[in-house]
């Protein structure tokens, strides 16, 4: 630790002689001004973006820059004592990208001749790309029939369900506002910012400069809006549901209503003179669910002559308390006739509040607080007669951060940034673990093979939270015209909290203790640091991003001495680990509108912290319990806080193109090489129980290509389509692979498989028709074909690891929005229409089949009726194996 601290210092009285920048959140406005008539540079003359204090002065050849820019759309005006002042509308800057505005001023013959307005062109290419990236507007997100941020992502070359590029989930780091907001624990987003609060976001698919670190796949960086020099208000609601035919699937066909309203306020403070300014959003989003369950039997109920007679006729089952005799009306009759319960709910607040106050001409402060708090439940079939004896969800979140500006000059200025991240998650049937509706666990085994259980409830309680302080700060320099160097640290200190227990309601005490297998409890506040520095380099005829970045991880953790007796062997402290990862890319332009670009870098990652801390008493647990832990524990496995970082290396080589003033194209090819994957080593005790423990085992590779063609707007309509060739090879898609293969006495595979998520093609199409200021449609179509399975059936064992492939899958949604005025409001009416043909899409499949629509295994049944009121038709009906049916909103928005 104090080698760590040393070189902190250093590192910190290094930066402290140069100034600093928030990374990954602004862009650049370079250019020349020049004499209309002569050609030659103009000295001295004024640039500068309207409405801002961003602004320089031409040098003696007339070249300028404007370093800093927040993403958006800008008027740039340029002007010059005894020339005509000239404006430059619709000048768009992007995250950490050069934008170029050339600048011919007129001689004026006149003292008040009126400015000459032009408008900027907009290339479809950029000249410094050096990696594979999208950047998306505010403007072209509320075009698209999107509802989160989620579908954005995945609507981008080589993103597919959430996995970049081939990369397992949790390979992905997720910002906002340039700060990393990932939850540790799990390596997911916990904080989604809704769609109405983002002025840019920026989707980094290959690889990334050295600012940006702890992720393999991908980089997702979200800049919210600020407050304007105008009030704004926007508010909207809309209403819909599920409408679909297939109601034998999903028992429903009158589904409950979905409701969402959102709205966003800004604008300046009164009597602030525009100083301080701010920008407000919320929404409110229920979604009832579209799989629907019966509730014929109440956790309470108690079944157990279903197992002890084979005649059904002489069967009996209790029912809302009630006993009954069994027969096959009473049966139907029960089902149809008990409450519909939605099993797939979800109910979501979220809230931003974001402050600006320009202090002084050089010094601004941004004060932002993010909050969300969700509710939702996960269908789980066997509960489909029991719905409430199933898992509640719950999770909230919120994030404070505080930033202070200070502009030294035209090219250098600092931010000092802190932020606090807390989330809390919950998972339980009833939040009292003394509830008297707990029954014992053995209610789940009244009910055999092939039949929805008759009673009981999940067990384990699950509650957990993560908070992280983080310090960050970041260096830009354009020491010339020529190299823009940035550098910058961050600590983060993060405490870790996790309580775990399974209800004993046949005990006194209802939890058991500490010690036992049943109750897990920890605390832990790993640490991290890091620091890069990296330079821009643009000449004109070559662009390059070069970099290295230095980490450090402290864990925080122990691990036992030995792994015959874990749980009673000694333990000693886990290491720290620290590397450093170069990163290097290059762009060549071709031509005056194409490029192509070469990049190559090292990437690491600490492993998600739950697989550090896992059972932390390393307690094995001889029993085998039918009722399984919750899905963020496994049974018999512990975890291993000397973990390594997780290794990528990344090659790519891409193409971009633009032809004539509209249209655009691009291609990049990419190979991923993965290593110290996490995965499970299998031991075993002196008693002879076998458990697993993580270890950086797994391995493997990704090659494919994208390509990207896009028609930009014009004449009623835009266009862009992309497509993705990928193959994702491994030796396991789950950490837990090895573990569980031992547990079925299966031999480990040896071998490299498709992943589960290897999807070999692609195509994702996005329309725009019409005019955006009165009626305009936009459709979102998906094809993509279908994901491995492992094949396996009574009378052939599985020969290859996800060997079969599941059924294509194909997708269409719309959005048609129709615009008008009155006075200075602006209202429009709309329409959104998810899984406009209603398809079945077949997410999941039953091995024997490759299909979700039937399995052979009723056939082995012999005729002999399952052991509960349920048909055998009934339960390998899957309705989670599918894609969510027709969802339709109407809605209306007003704003000024």
């Amino acid at each position: 630790m104090r080698s760590l601290l040393k070189f902190v210092s250093i590192v910190l009285c290094l930066l402290g002689a140069v100034e600093f920048i928030q990374a990954g959140t602004t862009g650049k406005i370079v250019g020349r001004v020049t004499d209309a008539a002569t050609g030659e540079g103009l000295p001295g003359v004024n640039v500068f973006l309207e409405n801002t204090t961003f602004g320089a002065a031409t040098d003696m050849d007339g070249n300028f820059m404007i370093i800093g820019v927040p993403p958006g759309t800008y008027t740039l005006v340029a002007s010059y004592v005894s020339y005509r002042e000239v404006r430059v509308t619709g000048v768009q800057v992007n995250i950490d990208k050069t934008r170029r505005v050339d600048v011919k001023l007129e001689p004026a013959t006149l003292e008040l001749e009126e400015a000459i307005v032009v408008e900027a062109d907009r290339p479809l290419f950029r000249k410094d790309l050096t990696s594979t990236e999208s950047s998306i507007g505010r403007e072209t997100i509320e075009a698209l029939p999107v509802e989160d941020l989620s579908e954005v992502i995945n609507l981008q070359a080589g993103v597919v369900n959430g996995h970049f590029r081939g990369g397992r989930v949790g390979e992905v780091m997720y910002m906002i506002n340039g700060i990393p907001m990932n939850d540790v624990y799990s390596g997911t987003y916990a904080l989604e910012v809704e769609n109405n609060s983002i002025q840019e976001l920026n989707v980094i698919s290959g690889t990334f400069n050295a600012e940006y670190g702890q992720a393999m796949s991908g980089v997702v960086n979200v800049v919210t809006k600020e407050g304007g020099t105008k009030p704004e208000l926007n508010v909207s609601v809309y209403s819909g549901g599920y409408l679909t035919a297939h109601d034998d699937i999903f028992w429903q066909k009158d589904f409950n209503p979905i409701y969402d309203v959102q709205f966003t306020a800004g604008g300046p403070f009164p009597f602030t003179g525009n100083k301080l300014r701010y920008f407000m959003s919320g929404r409110w989003n229920k979604d009832p669910g579209y799989i629907y369950g019966r509730k014929v039997f109440l956790p309470t109920d108690h079944t157990s002559d279903f197992l002890l007679k084979d005649v059904p006729e002489e069967r009996q089952f209790m029912s809302h308390g009630k006993m009954y005799q069994f027969s096959e009306e009473l049966a139907r009759k029960l089902i149809d006739e008990a409450q519909a319960v939605s099993m797939n709910p979800m109910e979501r607040y979220s809230g931003n509040l974001k402050l600006t106050y320009q202090l002084t001409n050089v010094d601004k402060i941004n004060v932002e607080t993010m909050y969300q708090r969700r509710a939702w439940r996960q269908y789980d079939h066997r509960f489909r007669l029991n719905p409430d004896g199933d898992y509640r969800y719950k999770q909230w979140t919120i994030n404070a951060s505080l930033t202070w500006k200070h502009v030294f000059s035209n090219r250098t200025f600092m931010d000092v940034y802190f932020s606090y991240f807390y989330t809390n998650f919950k998972q339980h049937v009833y939040e009292d673990p003394y509830d008297p509706r707990y029954v014992v666990k053995e209610r789940l085994q009244d009910t055999g093979a092939n039949a929805f259980v008759s009673g009981g409830q999940q067990m384990w309680h699950f509650d957990r939270s993560t908070l992280t302080h983080l310090f960050k700060s970041d260096l830009t320099s354009q020491i010339n015209y020529h190299h823009q160097i940035k550098m910058g640290v961050e600590a983060k200190r993060h405490r870790l909290w996790l309580h775990e227990f399974e209800i004993l309601p046949d005990q006194e005490n209802r939890i058991a203790p500490l010690t036992s297998f049943q109750n897990n409890k920890y605390v832990h506040y790993p640490v991290e640091f890091s620091g890069y520095i990296q330079d821009k380099m643009e000449y004109e005829d070559l662009i390059v991003n070069a970099g290295v970045r230095f980490d450090y991880f402290d864990p925080d953790g122990e691990v036992p001495t030995d792994f015959l007796e874990p749980g009673k062997a000694p333990r000693k402290k886990a290491n720290s680990s620290m590397q450093f990862s170069p990163r290097l890319g290059l762009a060549y332009p071709i031509s005056a509108n194409g490029a192509i670009h070469v990049s190559y870098g090292h990437f690491f990652q600490t492993p998600n912290y739950f697989y550090l801390y896992t059972n932390p008493e390393f307690d094995i647990d001889p029993l085998q319990s039918s009722v399984a832990p919750p899905p963020q524990s496994l049974k018999n496995t512990i975890g291993n806080a000397n973990l390594k970082p997780q290794k990528t290396t990344i090659y790519e080589i891409g193409l971009q193109q633009q032809i004539g003033q509209l249209y655009g194209i691009s291609m990049t090819v990419y190979f991923k090489d993965i290593r110290n994957l996490l995965g499970t080593q299998v031991f075993q005790t002196l008693e002879g129980i076998r458990y697993g423990r993580y270890i950086n085992r797994d391995y493997g590779f990704v090659r494919g290509f994208t390509l990207d063609m896009e028609k930009r707007y014009s004449s009623g309509f835009a266009l862009n389509i992309d497509y993705t060739f990928q193959v994702a090879k491994g030796n396991a898609s789950d950490p837990n692979n090895a573990f569980l293969d031992a547990q079925a006495n299966k031999e480990t595979v040896k071998q490299l498989v498709p992943l589960n998520w290897d999807r070999r093609h692609q195509i994702n199409a996005a329309l725009q028709l019409g005019t955006p200021s009165t009626l305009m449609a936009s459709v979102i179509a998906r094809y993509g074909t279908g994901m491995p399975y492992t094949q396996a059936s009574r009378v052939v064992q599985p020969l290859v690891e996800n060997g079969g492939r599941k059924p294509d899958e194909f997708n269409v949604d719309v959005y048609l929005n129709k615009q008008f005025s009155f006075g200075k409001y602006k209202y429009s009416v709309f329409v959104k229409v998810y899984n406009l043909l209603d398809r079945l899409n077949e997410l999941q499949v039953f091995q024997d089949t490759g299909r979700a629509t039937y399995s052979t295994e009723p056939l082995y049944a012999g005729g002999i009726r399952p052991r509960g009121l349920n048909t055998l038709e009934d339960y390998y009906i899957h309705p989670e194996f599918y894609s969510a049916p027709r969802r339709v909103q109407l809605g209306v928005q007003v704003g000024f």
